[in-house]
């Protein structure tokens, strides 16, 4: 891979078969896991030693076992379970990730071993003590005071180690919004609660860290972890890149479009976008600028399709289970609604790619290089059957717990029709191992959010910040929507997705739904800029990581990125605005019809975006198409009747310019 990144011209040069191998040999000069420490803090785990390593790989597969165990044979009481998967998640938090990062080759330290131990014991405590508990609701002991205070720092500094400060710094807060309220100004202001007061409310009830978000990650969000580490561990994401390869890298600017395509497929198994783009660009980044793509481009291409896997159904994001809960609609509608917006993402990434590389006269890879597609299907198509039999349980109306448990059974036997995708029984613990890892960010992040949400409940300051929402946009229901993006963006830009979900979805999504917007666009709303945050400068992780691969600027890579995902940030409006496209209440032609219309929408997007259409597009003809690109996703007869207008004027002046100017290549 070294050796094409020093090619200008792919086609000059004979290197056999380009697939998803040579991104292993891009590992070799990429160093992936210095670019995901750096970037994504769940990474950034420390050097273990023989011993810590298998007691950590004995912990994880034991807490993935449990998992399972439960989603066979029934949860546990909420407290129960939620309590033993906490405590599980704090013992790996703090044999896994040290105090500093600059400590992560010192081994794990006794303070460690000892944090992990109390974090052991304060959910053993609820297990033990859980009727007793019950009985005394209300009259807390001393013990029931010193485990919860333990158990709020615990998971306080486990969220700084895996998250990061900022969602620490704001439950600080919130506890001390709950502790101090009398002494904040105006409407804010409230009477008070004493320290035991909520130590009891955030340990004991399950209004606080033992509460719903934990009580999701705990059963649906580990079980999709889990479902997509088998899923990996069978290949699949060497099987999409391939794919992505056979079937779009011949076309015009080919490297980009598997760019787009292959981390929109991987994203369906991925919920970190930072992971995605690092998975995937290792090996796209370096074959875009092969064929002559700008580094700052070719990174802004990766971060803007990575970041869209999160909103990509079958396996959206965690956020996706947690909201799903949060406002009592089944996990597959929300998919549904979700998937023509995502589609719509993907199309306007995909096109402003097109229209670059026609605009810049780049050429694909020769077929003769790159993976035959009837062999790449015949190879792994089987690795597909486990999301279309998930879709299917999910639409007969499995739960999404017993649903992703079927498919790890139907994952596991599936893998095995083919040798090359067989799975022994070390893959099957690896994979456990996995899970398990990966599941440590989300439970610690979801847990430090019930600390949140637990001050909300108890003070009910969700309710005053939503109407200051409305207050302070003078009652205008764009305001409100712009003033709901901004909060989202700049909380989204310090806050994991599931968290700064939850915490939105506790105190601006009410403001919106003010306005009698339905409950799913409101919650849809704040869920896309939580996202589409990730890629919004300054503080952009996934263009950062991205640039760290292609050796770009990352602020010039940041707002690429961001003019590619112009998408993500005009949609949700739209949706809020009409719910149409969110397939809610919409017979069969009226989805045909918005999904034809969408579509020429996302197309006049693209043209707006990248200012090149047959030749370039003045200042005039973007705006213009800008404003097509709207009244053409926005659905209804007369605006897409304006849009269809808009893009056909400006093809007849597209032609007229034409005929003026020798033709250039398509």
């Amino acid at each position: 891979m070294a050796d094409l990144e020093k090619k200008e011209n792919m086609p000059q040069e004979e290197p056999g078969i380009i697939d998803s191998a040579a991104a292993e040999k891009a590992n070799e000069t990429i160093d992936v896991e210095k670019i995901l420490e750096k970037y994504d803090r769940e990474s950034a785990t420390r050097s273990l030693s023989s011993f810590w390593n298998l007691v950590v790989k004995i912990v994880c597969v034991a807490f993935s076992l449990f998992q399972l165990y439960t989603a066979a044979f029934g949860v546990f009481e909420a407290q129960i379970q939620r309590a033993i998967h906490l405590g599980f998640a704090l013992v790996l938090v703090y044999l896994l990730y040290p105090a500093r990062l600059s400590k992560r080759k010192e081994g794990v330290k006794i303070v460690d071993v000892v944090l992990a131990v109390l974090g052991m014991l304060v959910g053993a405590y609820v297990v033990f003590e859980y009727h007793a508990l019950m009985m005394r609701a209300g009259l807390p002991t001393t013990g029931d005071i010193v485990f919860g205070a333990i158990c709020i720092l615990l998971v306080l500094e486990a969220s700084r180690r895996v998250v990061g400060i900022p969602i620490t710094i704001v439950a600080l807060f919130f506890l001390a919004y709950a502790y101090w309220g009398p002494y904040f100004p105006g409407m804010f202001a409230h009477r008070g609660f004493s320290y035991t007061r909520i130590i009891t409310h955030m340990y004991v009830t399950t209004e606080g860290i033992l509460g719903m978000p934990v009580g999701v990650a705990a059963t649906f969000v580990y079980m999709f972890i889990l479902f997509g580490a088998f899923l990996h561990k069978t290949g699949l994401g060497k099987f999409f890149i391939d794919l992505a390869l056979a079937a779009t890298g011949h076309q015009v600017g080919g490297p980009a479009k598997v760019a787009v395509l292959a981390s929109g497929f991987f994203g369906t198994i991925s919920g970190s976008s930072v992971a995605n783009t690092v998975t995937t660009g290792t090996f796209t980044i370096p074959l875009m600028k092969s064929i002559g793509y700008k580094a700052e481009f070719a990174g802004a291409v990766e971060a803007a399709a990575s970041t869209g896997g999160q909103l990509m159904p079958p396996i959206m994001g965690a956020a996706a289970f947690v909201m799903s809960q949060f406002i009592g609609i089944a996990y597959i509608e929300i998919a549904i609604a979700a998937a023509l917006p995502a589609l719509l993402y993907y199309l306007a990434v995909g096109m402003m790619v097109h229209m670059e590389a026609k605009r810049l006269g780049l050429q694909g890879i020769p077929k003769s290089k790159l993976p035959n597609l009837k062999k790449v299907l015949a190879d792994g198509w089987h690795l597909l059957i486990p999301l279309f039999v998930i879709v299917y349980l999910l639409v007969k109306g499995y739960t999404p717990l017993r649903a992703a448990l079927v498919c790890i059974i139907v994952t596991v036997a599936i893998a095995m029709l083919k040798r090359s995708t067989r799975l022994n029984l070390k893959d099957i613990v690896d994979a456990l191992e996995s899970g398990a890892r990966s599941a440590i960010g989300v439970s610690a992040a979801c847990a430090c959010a019930g600390i949140i949400i637990g001050v909300v409940t108890l003070t009910g300051v969700g309710l005053k910040i939503a109407n200051g929402i409305v207050v302070l946009s003078g009652g205008s229901f764009f305001f409100t929507l712009f003033l709901t993006m901004v909060a989202s963006i700049i909380l989204g830009m310090g806050l994991p997705t599931t968290a700064k979900y939850i915490v939105l979805a506790s105190m601006a999504a009410p403001a919106i739904m003010k306005f009698g917007v339905p409950v799913l666009a409101a919650h849809l709303f704040i869920f896309y800029f939580g996202i589409v945050a990730d890629l919004t400068p300054p503080v952009a992780l996934v263009s950062y990581a991205a640039a760290g691969i292609s050796g770009a600027n990352p602020i010039k890579t940041g707002f690429i990125g961001l003019r590619l995902a112009m998408a993500g940030f005009l949609i949700p409006y739209i949706f809020v605005y009409s719910p149409d496209i969110l397939l809610i209440n919409t017979t069969p032609v009226q989805v045909a019809l918005i999904s034809l219309t969408s579509i020429l929408g996302a197309f006049s997007l693209a043209l707006a975006g990248s200012g090149f259409w047959m030749t370039p597009l003045n200042p005039l003809e973007r705006f213009v198409l800008f404003g097509g690109a709207i009244t053409l996703i926005f659905p209804g007869m007369l605006t897409d009747t304006i849009g269809v207008g808009i893009l056909a004027c400006v093809w007849f002046l597209q032609k007229q310019a034409m005929r003026k100017r020798a033709p250039l290549n398509v």
